[in-house]
């Protein structure tokens, strides 16, 4: 998928301290999702199409990955 990424709007979660140690999401046009790290904003994003990001959120709300 290429996605240009120049005009995104770059957030973290609330959640995040103030350490440079966070992902960044972005939600593009056509519905897409940008992610990419915060300590690189100029380096590379992974861009996920709509319905699998909501498959990736649903199963993180679900403790899918929660650590053992």
């Amino acid at each position: 998928m290429n996605v240009d990424l120049s005009g995104a709007k770059w957030f973290k979660s609330r959640r995040s301290g103030a350490s440079k140690d966070c992902v960044e999401v972005a939600f593009l046009d056509g519905g897409a999702v940008g992610v990419r790290d915060s300590k690189n904003p100029a380096g590379p994003a992974l861009v996920f199409a709509p319905e699998v990001w909501d498959e990736f959120t649903a199963r993180v709300a679900g403790g899918e990955f929660d650590r053992a």
